[in-house]
């Protein structure tokens, strides 16, 4: 296993391809432990880990929480809602309260974007981005990586189709960036009004209908509509959102080839996906979650290793 060339995950962008190889590498060889009857490793027995999230999780925070118990570390959880936060205390002191405890590294969910690259100039221990705002989730983008990996082979020429709410979504950016790395093509479908301007200055496809999008790609990505950061309407209601670019098992069943079906959950049931497509057997939803507990692993021990 070869070393990362930085010291923290905080965006895929500042990663290059050797080092996201190296990530997906030596998470099939975690994958291969936590399918074992003895899940652990000793791999950061001496490491102590804190999870500081300052928004809501379940996938991520759980995902990492198992990932750095199968690593036999030490852990500690934050939640903002119940600490000193809630009084007037900095993101910079709470976190260096939380290191004066001696925690090796942090692993931080924030709503602003670059809070992470803000306390990784700012402290000793490594940081883990796990969602800044709309910004990146690396760590979703790597597992999304590894899964179409597992599932195709060299992701090198393949056509992956990005559908839904572009504009809020952190992981549509870490997944563009990661994608194009690996020499995959990318294309993002939606609703204009959800799609930023200037997108195609990074070199996606842009596409505003859904059946076209399913047509050209091999992997469709639907990601879920972020109703919670929408400050104002982007289209007229969830139902006609549904209408025109919901997907179900008849349209992927019309399809003159097979396709992988990916979400990055929370699914919105009967909007953005029914019931019978998330389902289906093009599915590979819930391959992600496991996988997110390898990817992160083999994250949190790399840079461990720094």
């Amino acid at each position: 296993m070869t070393k990362l060339s930085v010291r923290h995950l905080l965006g895929i962008k500042n990663l290059n391809e050797n080092d996201i190889q190296t990530i997906l590498d030596t998470a099939t060889q975690f994958k291969d432990v936590i399918n074992r009857p003895i899940k652990k490793v000793p791999s950061l027995r001496d490491i102590t880990i804190a999870n500081v999230f300052f928004e809501n999780s379940t996938r991520t925070r759980l995902s990492f929480e198992l990932a750095e118990k199968r690593l036999s570390a030490d852990v500690v959880n934050f939640s903002a809602s119940g600490s000193s936060v809630k009084k007037g205390e900095t993101l910079l002191d709470t976190v260096n309260n939380i290191l004066a405890m001696k925690v090796d590294m942090i692993v931080m969910r924030h709503s602003s974007p670059g809070a992470p690259h803000y306390l990784s100039t700012r402290i000793p221990a490594n940081v883990v981005n796990a969602g800044d705002g709309t910004h990146e989730h690396p760590t979703q983008a790597l597992l999304d990586a590894f899964s179409m990996r597992e599932k195709l082979g060299d992701l090198a020429g393949r056509k992956i189709a990005i559908i839904g709410d572009i504009t809020h979504s952190r992981v549509a950016l870490s997944n563009i960036f990661c994608l194009q790395k690996l020499g995959a093509e990318v294309m993002v479908c939606g609703p204009s009004t959800l799609i930023p301007k200037h997108l195609d200055e990074l070199g996606v496809k842009i596409s505003h209908n859904v059946k076209e999008a399913l047509e050209w790609c091999d992997v469709a990505n639907v990601l879920r509509i972020q109703l919670e950061r929408q400050q104002i309407k982007y289209f007229p209601s969830l139902r006609e959102y549904s209408l025109y670019y919901g997907i179900n098992k008849a349209m992927l069943d019309s399809l003159n080839k097979d396709i992988v079906l990916m979400h990055p959950g929370p699914i919105n049931r009967g909007v953005e996906l029914s019931s019978d497509a998330a389902d289906s057997s093009h599915s590979i939803i819930l391959n992600q979650v496991e996988n997110g507990v390898a990817v992160r692993m083999a994250v949190l021990y790399l840079l461990a290793q720094q």
